[in-house]
This record gives structure tokens, sequence and C-alpha cells, in this order.
């Protein structure tokens, strides 16, 4: 029998409390970690949810996911891709968790819509996903670090060259090597650790000078 055979696919749609993100080769977005009903599960993520996705959602968090079961009969192993991620309706959830209206109405508009939704992506977050992203590791060796501090000075000087058009710094998982920590990721792939908030200003003038910045842009015109 044909592997096709060998599996069935269909859509699914759960809620559960996110836990963590899943994350490869330290840097790159695989997945989510998900607490429902049935116990935890790993959902894969769509490569354009991959690229969007905000880092900065906060543990325990209801979501409602939709995507793609795919249940191999042979094996029983179910694998689940996320298609589409949602705040879940805070109406369901108001006596299970008190006071989590606010922090759900603010990070609903920071989710991707799926490409298969009936209503087109707006020109806002098209822009969005475009931006050059600083990848800054947010786990707690990192935090203890000078992460905090790290991800402060990063938005500031963003903010005073007046790039926050172009850029946009995202809190990630573990990168690994925890010991270096702080660790970043510029948008270049350039890896950098034990970076401290007083070394910002030379980083972002390496990564983000006028100069670069023309270089670049040239780059991408030819």
């Amino acid at each position: 029998m044909g592997k096709s055979h060998m599996t069935e696919v269909s859509e699914f749609r759960l809620e559960g409390r996110f836990l963590d993100f899943v994350i490869k080769d330290g840097y790159k977005l695989k997945g989510l970690l998900l607490e429902t009903s049935e116990g935890e599960c790993y959902v894969k993520l769509d490569k354009h949810l991959r690229v969007a996705f905000d880092f900065r959602l906060q543990k325990g968090t209801w979501l409602q996911v939709l995507g793609e079961k795919k249940h191999d009969l042979k094996t029983g192993e179910v694998k689940l891709k996320a298609y589409q991620v949602m705040a879940a309706r805070i109406e369901s959830r108001r006596q299970e968790d008190k006071g989590t209206r606010e922090e759900t109405i603010s990070l609903s508009s920071s989710f991707s819509t799926s490409p298969r939704a009936d209503v087109p992506v707006s020109s806002s977050s098209e822009v969005r996903t475009k931006k050059a992203t600083i990848l800054v590791c947010q786990k707690s060796d990192c935090m203890k670090r000078g992460g905090k501090q790290l991800c402060q000075a990063l938005e500031a000087s963003v903010s005073e060259r007046g790039l926050e058009s172009e850029v946009t710094v995202k809190g990630t998982g573990c990168m690994k090597d925890c010991k270096a920590g702080p660790n970043l990721v510029m948008p270049d792939k350039s890896r950098y650790s034990r970076i401290q908030a007083a070394q910002v200003p030379a980083l972002m003038d390496k990564h983000f000078s006028p100069q670069v910045q023309t270089a670049s842009k040239k780059e991408k015109t030819k």
C-alpha cells in the first residue's frame, strides 16, 4: 500500500494555553507547545506564521489554532501544522482566567492570518513582516546576564535612529550557549554573545549606519 494511503489528512481546530516556543538551531522558530484538554501537544507553524510571529507572547495565554492534521494510520503518529493562530475568545475563558481580557485584546493583532482566510492580510501587516528583525534570547539565563537591559537599549536605539518602520526587536526562546548570554542575532544572521546594553550603539552603527543601509538598498535593486 502506498504511503499516501497510510496517512489520513484532515483539518483541526483546538484551544490551549501557550507553554513555550519550539526553536531550531538556536534561533529559528518552528512551532508552539500548547496545553490542551487532552494534554500537552506540539503544533508546527506554517512558514508564513514563523516569519511574522510575535515572540513577546506571554506563557499561559489562551490560543485558538487552526490547521492541518496528519494521522499516520500505520504508526498512529499524529502531526499538527498550524495555518492560523488567534487569541482564544475571552468570553469562554472568563471563569477560568480572570483578568486576561486586556492581555488577549492587546495580543490578538500580533498573529498572522492564514492565506486561506477569506479576509486578506492588510497592507500594514505586509509592511510589518518585511521589517528587519533583531532577535534577542528571552530565557532566564540570558535575562540574568543583562538580557532585559539589552532589549531596552536596542529598542531605544531603534527609536532614536528613527528606524521604527524598518527595524523591530523580538524576543526568542533559548538560543543555546546560555553561559555566553545575552545572545542575539542581527537581521543579516550575524550572531553575538555576551552583548551588554553599553555595546548597543556600536553594534547599531555597524549594522544600521547610513552607509550600510544604502549598500543594502542597492543590493535589493540589482
